[in-house]
Formats: C-alpha cells, structure tokens, sequence
C-alpha cells in the first residue's frame, strides 16, 4: 500500500508540473512567479548627470548600484524630450501624439498642448486587470481634472503632486495653486518634495509587504532634478566643501541630484529590509535629458532638454531584477522609454496588446536575443513665440537620423555612428537617405494626427 501510495504521489507531482508547464506556455504565469515593478522616474536628468556612465563631479552611488546589479543600456532614448508626451507614451505604449499628448499638459489651458485621450488603456490598468495593486507616487502631470486623474487612469493609489512643475520644492504650489493630493484629498505637507516622495514611496512598500500574495506596481516620479535647482542647504554646503571650486550653478545642480540619489537610496533600502529585493524589477530612468541652462549635464551628447539632438533625449536607464537580469551587464540597443509597457506586461504573464507602438525588452533582459531594429519617432508641440503653437519632429533609423530643432528650421540629417555628435548636417550630402526618411516621417506625423490634443469645449473657453 504504501508503494501504491508512493506511485500515486509521484504520478500527481508530473500532473502538478505539466500543468505549470502548459499554464507557462500559455503566458499566464502563477500569481507567486510574477515580479513586483518599482519604476522610478526622475525629471530633466541627463546621462552627465548619473555617475554610472561615466566619472562626473556629481555622485550617485545608489543609482550606480542598479548598474552594477543589473543591466545599463548605453543608447536609449526618452520618447520626447519634454515632460508630458514623454509620460503619456511611458504610460501607454504608443507614441504620444497617438494617445492626444504632442506637448506638455499645463495648468494654463491656454499654454496647454496636450490631452491624454480617454478610454487608452495606460500600464496601470493593464497591470491591474493582470492582478497587481498599482500605485503612483510623486509627479502625474497627464491631467488635472477627470477624466485624467490618477485613480480614473488605472492607479489605485496616487499620493503627490498633479501639475507640471513646484515653483518651490518646499511650497509645492504653481501659480499659487496647490496641486498636492493623496488620491482626491488635497493635502499641504511639509518638507523638500524629494525627501516627501521617497517617505511615502517607503510607506507604500511596508503595506505592500503586509501582502505579499498580490504583485504590485510602484511608479515612483520624482520632480527632481527639474528647475527650480533648489537642494537642502546642507546638501549644497556639502557639494562646496567638497568641491570649493565648482561653478555655483552647477554646485547647486550638483547638490539637488545628490539629495534625490540618497532619497532613492533609502526606497532601495526599504524594498531590501522588507524582503521585497528578489522579487522586485526595478528600473529607474528619467522623461528626458537635463536643462543646460541650469547647469544640468547631458555628456557626452549635443543638445538638452527641449533638443531633439541626443542631449535632449538620451537618458539613463539601468533594470535590476536579481536571479533573472546578469550583474554589471550592458546592452547597446537602441530603444525608447515606452518599450517597457510590453516588458512588465510580459513579465507579468499578461499579452501586450497588438497595436502598441512599443517593443518589450525581455529578450534584451534575458541576454537571449536582441529586439528589432526599427524606426524610432520623436515629437513635440509647444507654445509661446519660439514655436508658435506648432510641431517639430525626429526619426532614427539604425545609424540615420533626421530631426528639426525647433518648428521653423530646417530639417537635418546625422549619422550617428561617424558623428554622434551630431555636427555633420548630411541633407544636401545624402538626398537619398535624406528623403527616404523624410516621406516616413510624414506617415507618422499624418497617424498622430488622428488624435485630438485638446479637450473638449476648448474653443469656447
């Protein structure tokens, strides 16, 4: 009887693993394999400005410690090099002109250049329909009123601030309004909004941890290290001591940098202490590259933030998940931000949905096989007498790349792999490749075209 038992005991146990072995194959993961997400995203910060691509006067060793216990991609870009259209494709998978967001949403309806279309399902509700708590903490800047609130766009948890930038990092109003809320509720805390976010995305990751049986998505965007350059006064006092020489502007951009790397340490350190590390993907990244007027570095790359030259759109990007992604491992491809919609889906054991525009990450992760090469597209709309409410546009194809800086110039050609500094204009030199890329440019600006960018009722504001 008892090898009869044992037989049976046996024969259940293959069952149990075909089983899992078919629900695998289907994509539908078992709830305890799935990884938890910590997607931090910091604002107007360059590659210059993270010391894991190279020897900087700024120091970001906790940043640093996702490279070397994970993978940093040496060439992605952002998906526009402001901050709204580069969220909304983030958070949906589709380039941001296909989703009403070509420009930044503002306070200021009538310097507002961007709608985030109702009904597109954003990461957080596909997540959410996969099992996962979401949550949000920190810059949202995709809405200020329904139908473009947090909680109406897939997140259950929202804590921080809806508008597009603080004019102080201690007040947090713009304009004199106060756009701070933990969900609907309109709060007025204090303290530095660096130090405030990393609180509360701590205290997020301890109730989490009281549930561990639900995965969950954390998206943790930070206002940092967007103007104003306002760091702690002991921060900047440090950055001058230690070096009494550097450019004051630049000692305070220094300095607010600095400040928001000790404040992602300590959520690191949290995601560790409550036993979440091992199964957690983290990556962090920013939604466009540094303002050069504020001192912010975008080494080695032309250009910064508003430029579609690689200094406005090349951003750090580093993914840690231990036991799955190789430590201190690099990867040269050249994607965009949004390619990670399909990677957590993914990971996740959902189906990313056919019409999306962006492209996983997994096999890139997992050393296994490169994605695709293919056509990478940028676009900005923007206000006031330097663009004059109009567009302006980029695409890179492999080593090509045709961009206008601004609505009223020319269009220019580069290639990026004799001149990654883009310094070489080759539209008169390479008319071939010149107008190749130009008549695909044109389908992608007549497809985002499809989609409204304001409200509606906006005409008779």
């Amino acid at each position: 009887m008892r090898h009869s038992g044992t037989s049976a005991n046996r024969l259940a146990i293959v069952i149990a693993l075909l089983a899992l072995l078919a629900v695998g194959a289907r994509g539908d993961l078992p709830r305890a394999s799935r990884p938890n997400f910590l997607l931090i995203l910091t604002d107007d910060h360059g590659c210059g400005d993270v010391s894991a691509y190279h020897g900087s006067d700024v120091q970001t060793p906790h940043i640093d410690r996702l490279a070397r216990e994970g993978m940093l991609f040496t060439a992605m870009r952002a998906n526009a090099t402001v901050c709204s259209p580069s969220r909304a494709a983030l958070l949906t998978g589709h380039y941001a002109d296909r989703v009403g967001v070509p420009g930044v949403i503002r306070t200021d309806p009538k310097d507002s250049w961007g709608f985030l279309a109702p009904g597109v399902p954003t990461l957080a509700d596909e997540l959410k329909k996969a099992g996962y708590h979401t949550g949000i903490i920190g810059k949202w800047h995709l809405g200020l009123e329904s139908p473009n609130t947090p909680k109406e766009r897939g997140f259950d948890h929202f804590e921080g601030f809806l508008g597009d930038m603080m004019d102080s990092y201690t007040t947090h109003r713009r304009h004199g309004m106060n756009y701070m809320r933990r969900n609907a509720e309109v709060i007025d805390p204090d303290g530095h909004a660096t130090d405030l976010f990393s609180d509360w995305a701590v205290d997020h990751l301890r109730q989490r941890a009281r549930t561990k049986e639900q995965p969950f998505f954390l998206y943790l965007a930070y206002n940092a290290p967007h103007f104003p350059i306002e760091p702690p006064p002991e921060e900047l006092a440090r950055v001058q001591q230690r070096s009494p020489g550097l450019d004051a502007k630049r000692a305070r951009n220094v300095a607010l940098v600095e400040h928001l790397d000790s404040g992602i340490g300590r959520v690191l350190a949290a995601l560790k202490d409550l036993g979440l590390e091992q199964d957690t993907v983290v990556v962090f990244t920013a939604d466009n590259g540094g303002s050069l007027p504020h001192a912010q570095s975008n080494g080695p790359w032309r250009g910064g933030k508003q430029d579609h030259y690689d200094g406005g759109l090349r951003v750090p990007f580093l993914v840690r998940w231990p036991g799955h992604i190789r430590p201190g491992s690099r990867s040269d491809l050249a994607g965009l931000s949004f390619d990670l919609f399909p990677t957590f889906l993914e990971l996740a054991g959902a189906t990313p949905g056919s019409a999306l525009d962006a492209v996983s990450l997994r096999s890139e992760l997992e050393d296994v096989r490169r994605a695709e090469v293919r056509d990478l597209y940028f676009v900005r709309r923007e206000g006031g007498k330097a663009y004059g409410g109009k567009s302006y546009e980029a695409l890179i194809r492999g080593e090509w790349k045709l961009l206008q800086n601004d609505p009223f110039s020319p269009l220019e050609l580069y290639h990026l792999a004799d001149d990654p500094q883009e310094k070489n204009n080759l539209a008169l030199a390479r008319p071939q490749v010149f107008h190749s890329l130009a008549a695909a440019l044109r389908q992608h600006i007549q497809r985002g075209g499809a989609w409204p960018w304001q409200p509606p009722g906006h005409r008779s504001r």
